[in-house]
């Protein structure tokens, strides 16, 4: 009979505020005034933002180890849990595809709907890393990581561009933005490229595969203090080899370049042995609460917030929307612009976690 894994609030919080600092990057109060830390990079370097979704593939393969080891201990049949691979992907990718068309709202139209976006890429990442886990073993999930991190590498950086005669790594200018315009349908992000990009998809899997190697360590027999300082190791080397190939292959979230993925994963790896050293081995968990609760329906909580957003930023309240008035009212009162808009992004986060601890209170998840 195997002993049941205990599961890890440390993980649980951490999906849960990533998926909080998803929501409230996403819904300021007006994009005209965001402080910079909440904005995605123009191009090249890293803020809080570019963060947020290499956190979240990481904690996906971080989970997938933790998940589907302890359903393989227990005797689950190999062949059911592929299925339930292909099937929970689809079901994401499928979700993602519907807010899109949502986005269209109250038009539709075919050619102008977008296919990429989070949940898929969420999707495609979750698909690989279950497969891989299931098809090889740890190293062989250290060599393929670092076998896609090279070739993008040499691809992007020594493949010409087509109609340049050099590689290019500039906005809609490089390899994969030209393989988006012949391969990709609908409209793209950002008019001649998308940020969520076929070629770029490939190091977004070595992202959640590195999540995967840290997942590993978790369920490995060394003493939870071993565990958590390996992180913290791991994660400081990790991050200096990216900025360290970031001198010839620049950290760049749209481009999803491999160094953006050293940095990032090992600015997660980090994040998770400090939360796994207080919370898991110390016990401390006073602030773990809002983000185990988001954390327990992370995809729906996403799902909730961009269903809301047609109420909150779409429906006049009776001559502005809901974040238009919230903002102008306290910059009214003396509220800086930037402020004023991510008290309205906080306060839209809040709006999200009402029915989300609903669910949770009622042992409600969602698992898409």
């Amino acid at each position: 009979m195997h002993k049941k894994r205990e599961r890890l609030a440390s993980l649980d919080a951490m999906r849960g505020y990533t998926i909080a600092a998803m929501i409230l990057v996403n819904f300021p109060g007006t994009w005209d005034h965001v402080y910079g830390p909440l904005l995605h990079s123009d191009w090249n370097g890293l803020t809080f933002t570019d963060l947020i979704a290499p956190f979240f593939l990481f904690i996906v393969g971080v989970s997938v180890v933790l998940a589907y080891s302890s359903r393989l201990e227990q005797g689950h049949s190999r062949s059911k849990l592929y299925l339930k691979v292909f099937w929970r992907s689809f079901k994401i990718f499928a979700v993602g595809i519907l807010l899109n068309i949502l986005a269209l709202f109250p038009e539709f139209n075919l050619a102008d709907m977008r296919w990429t976006g989070t949940l898929q890429r969420i999707a495609v990442v979750f698909l690989a890393c279950g497969v891989l886990y299931f098809w090889s073993g740890w190293k062989g999930r250290a060599w393929t990581a670092g076998l896609i991190l090279a070739g993008y590498w040499l691809a992007m950086s020594f493949i010409p561009t087509p109609g340049y005669g050099k590689a290019m790594l500039e906005p809609g200018i490089n390899l994969a933005a030209w393989v988006d315009s012949h391969l990709l349908p609908g409209r793209m992000w950002q008019g001649t490229w998308d940020p969520e990009s076929i070629l770029t998809t490939f190091p977004a899997i070595a992202s959640g595969i590195t999540g995967m190697l840290a997942g590993h360590l978790l369920i490995s027999s060394r003493s939870r203090e071993a565990k958590a300082l390996l992180l913290l190791v791991a994660g400081y080397l990790s991050s200096v080899a990216g900025y360290a190939w970031g001198l010839v292959f620049p950290v760049n979230e749209n481009l999803w370049t491999s160094s953006f993925v050293l940095v990032t994963s090992g600015f997660a790896a980090m994040t998770l042995g400090v939360a796994y050293y207080l919370v898991d081995i110390r016990g401390y968990r006073f602030a773990t609460g809002p983000g185990v609760v988001f954390g327990s329906n992370a995809i729906t909580a996403y799902v909730l917030g961009d269903i809301l957003a047609l109420l909150f930023y779409l429906i006049p309240f009776p001559l502005y929307s809901l974040n238009e008035l919230f903002v102008s009212s306290l910059v009214s009162i003396g509220f800086a612009p930037e402020l004023a808009s991510m008290l309205y992004g906080l306060f839209f986060v809040g709006m999200v976690f009402i029915p989300v601890y609903l669910l949770y209170r009622k042992r409600i998840f969602l698992k898409l």
